[in-house]
């Protein structure tokens, strides 16, 4: 495992409920660093981006085809550097460990990513993240990162949100268990892999995990990891800002990260979604940093 290097993003563009730009500070509160060293992974934090104030920005503003996105100004302007930090990171040979933040920071994490290579992806989340700013109920851009990087409908062209390097059928998701009718059509529609909680119900996440993995690594030169903490059973990762009953447990959750550890495929990553302000005691924090030990090699023996 090469060195990692951890960047913090701390937005709330993406979404209404206040407090998950918080979350950097509470995954590294919850022990990350530690986690990591007992991981044996060399690691170098350089600390948050730079990210104003929602409260200093007009969340109104609209593009791309005049839709319903909130903030994309703003969200344009973090992922573009947060692309530019990943692809410096990964130049480097290090691999970037993104903490979000809300989910639209996944835009520049994969679009640095993808910059100059061909890349598979595996989505744990609960949500499909498959909107557009005309499809979108609500207009938050936390659920549009992966029509974004994709380049669907109206997100074709924008150039700061493609990531042309993301093949979709190298792209997988993981425990779906609550999407828009425009996403549900989306992704039948399109050439991606999706497995949902039903799956893992039935098949059992081992299967399930294996699946992903084969799918996402096939005849690419590395895996993007996108972790969003409401992945989990919000009865165990309570801190998230939409939460969906019915999620992975903790052991299921740490058996995908390990084997994604093993798979040797990992080439960035980000956890995202923690909101502390709806924590209990920091549980949601502290269970990210085991959960991105794991991914990265953590074991019990």
């Amino acid at each position: 495992m090469s060195a990692v290097r951890i960047i913090g993003v701390p937005t709330d563009y993406g979404q209404d409920r206040r407090g998950v730009d918080m979350g950097p500070s509470a995954i590294r509160y919850g022990g990350l660093g530690a986690e990591l060293a007992a991981a044996g992974v060399a690691t170098t934090d350089v600390g948050d981006l730079l990210v104003p104030r929602a409260e200093e920005r007009d969340p109104d503003y609209r593009t791309p085809s005049e839709g319903n996105a909130k903030f994309l100004r703003e969200t344009e302007e973090v992922c573009t550097r947060l692309a530019d930090e990943v692809a410096n990171t990964i130049a480097d040979g290090a691999t970037p460990l993104v903490l979000g933040g809300d989910h639209s920071v996944a835009i520049g994490t994969i679009g640095g990513s993808a910059r100059d290579a061909d890349v598979g992806a595996i989505w744990f989340d609960a949500h499909g993240d498959y909107n557009t700013p005309t499809t979108s109920p609500s207009g938050n851009v936390h659920g549009m990162p992966v029509a974004a990087a994709m380049g669907y409908r109206e997100w074709d062209g924008v150039e700061w949100a493609n990531a042309p390097g993301l093949r979709e059928e190298n792209f997988v998701y993981v425990g779906l268990r609550s999407l828009d009718d425009s996403e549900r059509e989306a992704i039948h529609e399109g050439e991606m892999t999706a497995f949902t909680m039903s799956d893992i119900d039935e098949r059992g996440i081992t299967d399930v995990v294996e699946a992903a993995i084969s799918v996402a690594s096939d005849d690419v030169e590395g895996v993007h990891v996108s972790l969003d903490m409401d992945w989990l059973d919000p009865g165990i990762a309570p801190g998230v800002g939409t939460p969906v009953r019915g999620g992975v447990t903790y052991r299921e959750a740490h058996y995908a990260m390990e084997r994604v550890a093993r798979s040797g495929a990992l080439r960035s990553m980000e956890v995202v979604e923690v909101n502390p302000v709806l924590d209990e005691h920091n549980e949601t924090g502290e269970l990210a940093t085991e959960l991105a030990a794991s991914a990265f090699g953590k074991k019990i023996l």
